[in-house]
């Protein structure tokens, strides 16, 4: 079976630090305890305003995370350059909005196509990695492939939040067509955003796909099980579903 990883995002511990300004919970604990529950990578957005990850944590989670550390920031030359100092894995560029609550859409590579490549090329330099969150568009997956993006990531957004079953297959199908454009023209794919225990299955599995960045809903799960517990569910239910795929 064709590996398959799962990146957990901690962002949501320290958005409830940041609530009361305490120590804790700590997301660099967090990230630990997510890995060993089986977590292959461990995602964090510093975002501008500073809403949850600190640079702090970014600091600590580059010299304590085992696996793989995927670094999510907005395409500018402040981030960019606290890319290059810290050296995540994988930094992987995302629209941002100060009034959002979480993050909204994709990027929209097409129409910032220079400004982007520049990032992506200044990156590369730095010998980080360099993925896309984009929609899953065809328009966009191109674009994506002509600034030398090492990979996408799915939005799946609006595939998890659709309000009834013609609204979920018609974005599933979009998801399908997404990935497998991806895959025709060599460019790695992940997905994320949104997805859960409940939705998870049929993106799990395109075999296409071979990373899921998840956060919202295991930290949401950790309040009744644990950390541990909660990312083993998730690593379980990716492998499920992507074994059903392969004996269909």
């Amino acid at each position: 079976m064709q590996e398959v990883r799962l990146g957990v995002n901690v962002d949501h511990v320290a958005t409830l630090r940041q609530a009361r300004g305490t120590s804790y919970p700590d997301p660099v604990t967090a990230a630990a305890l997510a890995e060993s529950g089986g977590a292959d990578q461990i995602t964090i957005h510093l975002r501008e305003d500073r809403r949850h990850i600190q640079e702090r944590d970014l600091r600590i989670l580059r010299e304590t995370v085992q696996t793989r550390l995927n670094l999510e920031m907005a395409a500018t030359k402040e981030m960019s350059k606290i890319a290059y100092e810290f050296k995540p894995d994988m930094v992987t560029l995302v629209p941002e909005k100060r009034e959002e609550l979480t993050t909204e859409g994709g990027l929209d590579v097409a129409m910032k196509r220079d400004a982007i490549k520049d990032m992506v090329r200044f990156l590369k330099d730095g010998d980080i990695k360099v993925s896309l969150f984009i929609d899953p568009d065809i328009d966009q997956i191109r674009a994506a492939h002509k600034v030398n993006a090492d990979a996408v990531e799915l939005h799946t957004g609006s595939y998890c939040e659709a309000k009834n079953e013609s609204i979920v297959k018609q974005e599933y199908g979009r998801l399908v067509d997404a990935a497998k454009t991806c895959a025709k023209i060599g460019l790695p794919v992940y997905a994320g955003h949104g997805l859960n225990l409940q939705n998870l299955a049929p993106v799990a599995a395109l075999k296409e796909i071979t990373e899921f960045n998840i956060g919202h809903s295991i930290v949401g799960r950790a309040i009744y099980v644990g950390m541990v517990e909660a990312v083993r569910e998730m690593k379980a239910a990716i492998l499920r579903a992507r074994q059903g795929a392969l004996q269909e």
